[in-house]
């Protein structure tokens, strides 16, 4: 018998420890799991699902535009901003249901309440003013939104927790930051009917992107109406008449706006769980740090998913969880390969992107070919839209290994799901060139590209 509790708690019921938690359970072990908000986490519950649904809504909003070059008309066509968010409640609280269902049908014991560590073996659960042990503590509390509170008046925004449950659609967005996020929720709000501002302290959008992709969507952002403004920083945000605010931006102008919305990053979500008491290291950012096995400075503590700061993307933190359940409860060591790792954002028109980018391929490799191309898509020459499409390979010029793809464009985050496939297996940049194309289709420049782009200081040195 076991001088424990559990065999494994875990604290944080998200992607990476519903995974885990699941499978030690199905393998035997006895797992308990607690959750101070909603089973699900941060993807299902205020994340990438509900995002997407916000996503989707707004494309209809250029949607019915495009359909008239194609003889579609309709009239009193309006938008419910409540009806939308009533919606995505009812699918979110579907989806909960069933991350309950399949955890308690594993036979894992769920408890509804914030979990904090007492010390290396013991887990105190604060609803229930009790403490439980474990052998094993798997720590998959993820990350959360931060803003500057240096800003004065920053408590006047709202993050991406807030956005999903607005009362009303503001009529001016004021969206800080130049990530996915931020990107993601500006165009939702314009496609939804809202005028819409980005302001970014970079050079440009996107800055951990490959270079191509951030001046691609850069333009496409403008071109669709939406006000970037870069270098730029919040200096104060006011409240104005009624709801209204204004924002002070560090380049000297002034903003009036419905809805200040930050977007400048995440932090993992580790203060106050007793992590440093029972002597977890964190890094400067409070995530905590881990081994090829996920595995803390502390032998029995684990932890997966954002709360580490590796990858932070939902099916990473999937892997790290099966992962850990594989090797610590099936006797089957694995680890997660981070190489190759498709990515999305899911702006208007999307970016989908696998492998190096252009920078850092030419940085890790000798030679370095690229393929580019860039067009407007079949679908709008009859819808007026001057939105265009950007395709790109990365190619080691030495073996014709490719070595990344990137596109922007409709559809890109599907293709790339696909291409992701072929880069991370090796293929070359002759296997694209043997695949017949498929015609009429974006795709198809994917097989098509044969000219190796030569930038232009390059043309001029020749």
């Amino acid at each position: 018998m076991t001088k424990y509790d559990y065999d494994l708690f875990t604290i944080g019921a998200g992607s990476g420890g519903v995974r885990a938690s699941r499978l030690a359970a199905s393998y035997g072990a006895k797992v308990g799991v607690a959750e101070e908000y909603r089973v699900g986490g941060t993807c299902v519950i205020r994340g990438c699902v509900p995002k997407k649904f916000l996503v989707y809504a707004s494309e209809y909003g250029h949607g019915y535009h495009h359909a008239r070059g194609y003889g579609w008309s309709a009239d009193n066509v309006s938008f419910d901003w409540k009806a939308l968010i009533e919606n995505k409640d009812n699918e979110i609280d579907r989806l909960n249901g069933i991350y309950i269902r399949n955890l308690k049908n594993a036979g894992a014991d769920i408890f509804q309440t914030r979990a904090t560590l007492k010390d290396p073996h013991t887990v105190h659960l604060e609803a229930e003013d009790r403490d439980v042990t474990a052998e094993r503590i798997l720590i998959a509390t993820g990350g959360a939104p931060w803003t500057d509170e240096t800003v004065p008046g920053h408590d006047l925004g709202v993050t991406s927790n807030e956005a999903f449950h607005l009362d009303s659609l503001p009529g001016h967005v004021v969206v800080a930051g130049g990530g996915y996020i931020a990107i993601e929720f500006a165009c939702i709000f314009k496609g939804l009917g809202c005028d819409v501002c980005l302001v970014y302290r970079g050079e440009d959008i996107l800055r951990h992107f490959d270079a191509d992709i951030s001046v691609q969507l850069h333009a496409e952002l403008q071109r669709q109406g939406i006000r970037v403004v870069t270098q730029n920083i919040f200096e104060k945000i006011e409240k104005t008449d009624g709801e209204k605010k204004r924002v002070h931006l560090s380049g000297g102008d002034t903003i009036e706006t419905n809805l200040v919305f930050w977007a400048v990053g995440r932090k993992p979500t580790t203060r106050g769980l007793g992590l440093e008491e029972a002597g977890v290291e964190l890094d400067k950012n409070g995530a905590v740090k881990v081994n090829e096995n996920s595995q803390s400075s502390v032998d029995n503590i684990f932890a997966v998913g954002d709360v580490t700061d590796r990858v932070n993307l939902t099916p990473v933190a999937i892997r790290e969880g099966a992962a850990f359940a594989e090797t610590y409860y099936n006797d089957n060591p694995t680890q997660t390969d981070y190489r190759f790792i498709p990515k999305a954002v899911f702006s208007q028109p999307p970016v989908g992107t696998v492998g190096y980018s252009e920078q850092d391929a030419r940085h890790e490799f000798d030679n370095v070919d690229i393929y580019k191309t860039n067009f407007r898509a079949m679908k709008h020459m009859l819808t007026g839209s001057e939105e265009r499409v950007m395709m790109k390979l990365v190619v080691d010029g030495d073996t014709d290994r490719v070595l990344g793809c990137h596109i922007v464009g409709e559809d890109a985050p599907e293709m790339i799901q696909c291409i992701a496939i072929a880069v991370k297996a090796g293929l070359k940049k002759k296997d694209f060139d043997d695949t017949v194309a498929l015609h009429p289709t974006i795709a198809e420049e994917l097989v098509t590209m044969r000219e190796k782009f030569v930038p232009s200081d390059e043309k001029l040195s020749r």
